[in-house]
């Protein structure tokens, strides 16, 4: 007898199924209804769902049963896109940290490890999403480096991608970050486009501000979502021209409560929740995409719905037909105890990725005379900042931050190939009185990233990366007072997240302790030099006016 023939015998109830959940309230995402019903699971599929009030006394019968008595069975929640780098886990921490919460699947976009680490990153990461109690899927990294204005490990081709879209794990193209490259119709752009398209795979957007007819180029040229919308025109825009709206909900980008009215208007179909990027303290306390059902219950949104669009439609959009619901053919995606070890994940791989040559303070001299300056301004609980102009601060001829004025020297050093580039510029909106912090997190490339208010710190603090391999740190007066290693490429730490996250509360409490006003002041510093989201931004290449996209000088 064979597979097929099992699975129907047993869905009819003439063969015994692995496991009965009887009594169970199931959340039906494909009707919009919740009701009682027993549910027969087989060969790790569901096989049968018989109503309580057409059961009466007879229903499956399986080797294992349970009664769950009334409560509530959903399926497993998926997470549309998200960065595992972001939460400074390796994959196994982070699957015992949200299995627990209903998430049985993510969409991983490796891009930070890529930029680190070329293809091998990518590799590392499918390695270690290998025999998981959570489905760990890959899109590959479509933009390394983000931008030209940014300098990675070394530059992905589509060549580069090429064998592993044949990975069975491997469901598509990640964020096209390169508009440019697309309107423009850049060859090697196109060709990774063509490429995951002739695989029957999907590719997702990422579009911030684009519109018009150049939004339509961009869904002509097959990129099929986009979860960079901010506000409720964005979004409807997208819908009309037949993309797929992912909202987003990460730690420094939150756009759920602005979007969701578009969702309770239209109820449309192509729409998805994703958290794109969670630090493990949002992870510990707020939890991850089951966060986003919770809120949009309390927004107002139909539960049935709100499970809906963090199972069944991110499932539909990367064409994974059986999963996302509780109904026959459904592979059974429900959460369980935790009966075997979680696998070791491989911590020699990416260690030693920080290094920055031979830079000294001179080289964060910044020549400067009387008159405006372009400011990045941080815009807090956003990634993208504010191009502030202000009369530049000096002192004896140089441009010099000024705490009392809340500029703070920000400054960027290449950290692939010891190179000694540095780009360097003013940043509004840390409130830091003193001192430095710094940070070898720092979308897309990775390159250390610092924001202090003496030379002599920044340049302490960004030695004191180099020695640990990577991570955050706070430093005043020469001294550190609080570190979080990240050894794994300068992006992730080995630790367990309990233990990691005492470290980054020990951290903000030391910046804190010197004047600053964000929360998680890493975490926006981390995206200071995102090149591809508005308005102002600094590489090691120098200052980049994101909306014209170009180089700015600092001194107007």
């Amino acid at each position: 007898m064979n597979t097929l023939q099992r699975h129907i015998q047993v869905a009819r109830g003439e063969l015994p199924a692995d496991l009965v959940l009887r009594n169970a309230n199931v959340v039906n995402v494909c009707s919009g209804e919740c009701y009682l019903a027993d549910v027969a699971i087989y060969d790790g599929y569901v096989v049968g769902v018989a109503e309580k009030a057409e059961a009466r006394e007879s229903t499956y019968q399986g080797r294992v049963e349970r009664d769950l008595q009334g409560r509530w069975l959903a399926p497993g929640l998926i997470d549309g896109h998200m960065h595992i780098e972001s939460t400074m886990l390796v994959l196994p921490e982070f699957a015992r940290l949200v299995v627990p919460r209903g998430v049985t699947a993510v969409m991983l976009d490796p891009h930070e490890f890529a930029n680190v680490m070329g293809i091998e990153g990518i590799r590392y990461v499918l390695d270690m999403g290998r025999n998981l109690p959570l489905s760990a899927y890959v899109t590959l990294s479509s933009c390394v480096p983000a931008s030209s204005y940014e300098s990675p490990y070394r530059v992905l081709l589509a060549k580069d991608l090429l064998p592993l879209l044949e990975d069975e794990r491997v469901l598509g193209l990640a964020e096209m970050m390169n508009m440019p490259g697309v309107l423009h119709t850049d060859e090697q752009v196109l060709a990774k486009i063509r490429a995951t398209r002739e695989k029957g795979l999907v590719v997702d957007g990422h579009a911030p501000g684009l519109r018009g007819h150049d939004l339509c180029a961009y869904a002509a040229a097959g990129i099929m979502s986009d979860h960079e919308c901010t506000t409720l025109a964005e979004a409807r825009q997208r819908l009309r021209l037949g993309m797929w709206l992912m909202i987003r909900e990460g730690s420094a980008a939150r756009n759920l409560d602005a979007l969701l009215p578009l969702v309770k208007e239209l109820h449309p179909p192509r729409v998805f929740f994703v958290t794109d990027d969670r630090d493990p303290q949002d992870l510990t306390t707020r939890g991850h995409i089951d966060s986003m059902v919770r809120r949009a219950i309390e927004l107002g949104l139909d539960p049935v719905e709100a499970v809906r669009l963090a199972s069944y439609n991110t499932a539909q959009y990367f064409r994974l037909f059986d999963r996302g619901a509780i109904a026959p053919g459904f592979v059974a995606d429900l959460s369980g105890t935790l009966l075997v070890s979680l696998p070791v994940t491989e911590t020699d791989r990416g260690i030693g990725t920080v290094r920055i040559g031979p830079v000294t303070e001179a080289d964060l001299r910044i020549p400067g005379r009387p008159g405006l300056v372009e400011i990045v301004g941080i815009e807090p609980g956003q990634i993208t900042t504010k191009h502030v102009r202000e009369d530049a601060p000096l002192s004896h001829g140089e441009i010099v931050a000024a705490p009392e004025r809340d500029l703070l020297k920000l400054v960027v050093i290449e950290r692939h190939h010891a190179s000694g580039r540095v780009g360097l510029g003013l940043v509004k909106g840390f409130g830091l009185k003193r001192g430095a912090i710094a940070s070898s997190v720092a979308h897309d490339a990775h390159n250390l990233v610092i924001a202090g208010a003496s030379d002599h710190d920044i340049l302490c603090a960004a030695r004191t990366l180099e020695a640990m391999g990577g991570g955050f740190v706070c430093v005043v007066d020469g001294v550190v007072r609080a570190k979080v290693p990240l050894p794994l490429a300068g992006l992730v730490s080995p630790l367990p997240a309990t233990e990691l996250v005492q470290q980054l509360r020990a951290l903000d409490a030391a910046a804190m302790e010197l004047g600053c006003t964000l929360d998680h002041p890493c975490m926006t510093l981390s995206f200071l030099s995102l090149s591809v989201i508005p308005a102002l931004k600094l590489t090691d290449q120098g200052l980049i006016d994101v909306e014209t996209f170009t180089l700015l000088p600092l001194q107007i």
